[in-house]
C-alpha cells in the first residue's frame, strides 16, 4: 500500500506530545486532544465525574463564551465534539486545512483555561441527566450497561461512563475543578493532527496553544478487574428481547490480540460470520445479530449481541450456545480464516482514508499504548494468523463458561 503521507511525533519540553501526519491529498485538517484519564478512573461516589468535565469543557472558557466556540466553528464549516472512554478522554475537531489554526487554538483554548463555572456546572448537569434519561428510554442501551455491571461487577471498567443519577448530582463545581487541576496535565496528554497541513508549522502553533496545561502527570494507578458476575434477566414490556452473551478476554497488549480478531469476524463480525448466516440469514430470527471484543490495559471481554421478537428468544439463545460449542469443538475453517484475514486488513486500510480517521489513530494508540504501530506492520500481525493461533485463542478466551444477560418479556 502506498503510504503517500508522513508521521512525526515529538515530546516537547514541556512533557506534552505531539504527533502529526502530513497527508497531500485532503483538504482538511483533524485535530484531537487525547487526556488519559477515563471513566474507569473516576471515583466511586463520583462515576461520571470525567464525562461531566468532558462536557463542562464546552460551557467556555476565560475568553469565549459557549456561543462563541459554536460561532468560531461554524463560520469556518467544521465541527467539534469528545467523548469519553474507560481509559482516556478525546476532543477533536474537523476543518478546512486552511482553517487549521483556528481548530489548535481553539482545543487549546478548552484543555488550557475552561471557565469550570458554579452556574455552568447547574445548568449541565440537567443536560446530563436528560443524556441518562434518554438513554434508558432504550432497551439496547439498558441491556449492554447491565451486561458490563455483569462482566466488571464492583469495578469501574463496568459503570456507566456517565455514572448513576446520585453520583451525576453529587458532582460540584469544586470537584470537577479539583479534578481538572489534578488530572489535565502535559504528560499525559497527546495532540494529534492529521491532514494537510506543514508538520513545523502546526507544531509550533500547537506549542503555543497548550502552553498553559500545567507540566505533570495525571494518571492515576489502576485495580484489577476482579472475578466475572453471573447472569441476568431483566423484565421490561419491550418489543424485543434482547440477549446479551460473553466473557473474559484478552487485553490490549496480548500477542493473540490479531488472532482473536480473526475468530471474533468469523463467530459474529461480519455479513459473512456464521452468527448472522445462521440466525438472520438462514432462520430470519434477528435483524440484528453480532460478536465483538473489547481489549483494555490490563483486562478484555467479548459479547454476542441479539435482538429478537420474544416468541424467538429462547431459539435464538440456543443457537448462539450451539454455535459457540461448535467454535470451541472445531474451531474454525481455513476458508473462514482466509475471509476474516481479508476482511479485517481490507477494512483497516479503507478506515484511514480520512484525517479524521488518521488523527485518531495517532492520539488513541500514543496515549493508550505509548506507541503507533507501524500500518504495515499491523496489516502483516493480521495476515500471519494461523489456524493453531485460532484454534490456542478461543481456548484462551472461549473456554469458560459465558455469562447470559437478557431483556424483554419473554426470557431465554
Amino acid at each position: 500500500m502506498g503510504r503517500h503521507m508522513t508521521e512525526q511525533i515529538v515530546q516537547l519540553p514541556s512533557g506534552l506530545t505531539v504527533a502529526v501526519e502530513s497527508m497531500a491529498h485532503t483538504r482538511t485538517v483533524s485535530i484531537g486532544a487525547f487526556v488519559n484519564v477515563g471513566s474507569r478512573d473516576d471515583p466511586a461516589e463520583l462515576a461520571g465525574l470525567g464525562h461531566f468535565l468532558e462536557h463542562l469543557l464546552f460551557k467556555g472558557t476565560t475568553s469565549r463564551s459557549a456561543i462563541e466556540i459554536s460561532q468560531s466553528i461554524d463560520r469556518v464549516g467544521g465541527d467539534i465534539n469528545a467523548y469519553t472512554a474507560k481509559e482516556y478522554t478525546a476532543y477533536y475537531c474537523r476543518i478546512p486545512a486552511r482553517h487549521a489554526a483556528v481548530g489548535i487554538d481553539l482545543l487549546g483554548d478548552l484543555l488550557t483555561a475552561p471557565a469550570l463555572r458554579d452556574a455552568d456546572v447547574d445548568s449541565e448537569r440537567h443536560v446530563i441527566l436528560d443524556e441518562m434519561a434518554m438513554d434508558d428510554e432504550s432497551p439496547d442501551d439498558v441491556v449492554h450497561q447491565a451486561f458490563a455491571k455483569a462482566m466488571f461487577p464492583d469495578h469501574p471498567l463496568g459503570w456507566e461512563t456517565a455514572g448513576e443519577r446520585a453520583t451525576v448530582e453529587a458532582i460540584t463545581g469544586d470537584t470537577l475543578r479539583e479534578w481538572f487541576d489534578e488530572r489535565y496535565k502535559t504528560e499525559n496528554t497527546v495532540v494529534s493532527i492529521a491532514g494537510a497541513i506543514d508538520a513545523d508549522e502546526v507544531i509550533d502553533r500547537i506549542t503555543k496553544a497548550f502552553d498553559r496545561l500545567p507540566v505533570g502527570d495525571g494518571r492515576l494507578a489502576r485495580g484489577p478487574a476482579g472475578t466475572m458476575g453471573a447472569d441476568l434477566a431483566l423484565t421490561d414490556d419491550t418489543e424485543q428481547t434482547h440477549l446479551l452473551v460473553g466473557g473474559r478476554s484478552l487485553a490490549r497488549g496480548d500477542a493473540d490480540r490479531e488472532a482473536l480478531d480473526v475468530v471474533n469476524h468469523v463467530l459474529g463480525g461480519g455479513l459473512s460470520s456464521r452468527l448472522f448466516d445462521e440466525i438472520r440469514e438462514r432462520r430470519g430470527l434477528a435483524y440484528s445479530v453480532f460478536s465483538s471484543a473489547i481489549s483494555y490495559a490490563d483486562s478484555g471481554a467479548w459479547s454476542i449481541y441479539a435482538g429478537s421478537m420474544p416468541e424467538h428468544a429462547d431459539e435464538v439463545a440456543s443457537i448462539v450456545r450451539s454455535e459457540l460449542v461448535r467454535l470451541a469443538d472445531a474451531g474454525i475453517t481455513a476458508d473462514e480464516l482466509d475471509i476474516a484475514k481479508g476482511y479485517l486488513t481490507g477494512s483497516y486500510e479503507m478506515g484511514l482514508e480520512d484525517s479524521g480517521a488518521r488523527m485518531s489513530r495517532l492520539g488513541a494508540q500514543l496515549t493508550l499504548l505509548g506507541h503507533v504501530n507501524d500500518i504495515e506492520a499491523q496489516l502483516a500481525r493480521w495476515s500471519a494468523v494461523t489456524l493453531d493461533d485460532a484454534t490456542r485463542v478461543i481456548g484462551r478466551v472461549f473456554a469458560e463458561p459465558p455469562i447470559t444477560v437478557s431483556l424483554g418479556p419473554a426470557v431465554g
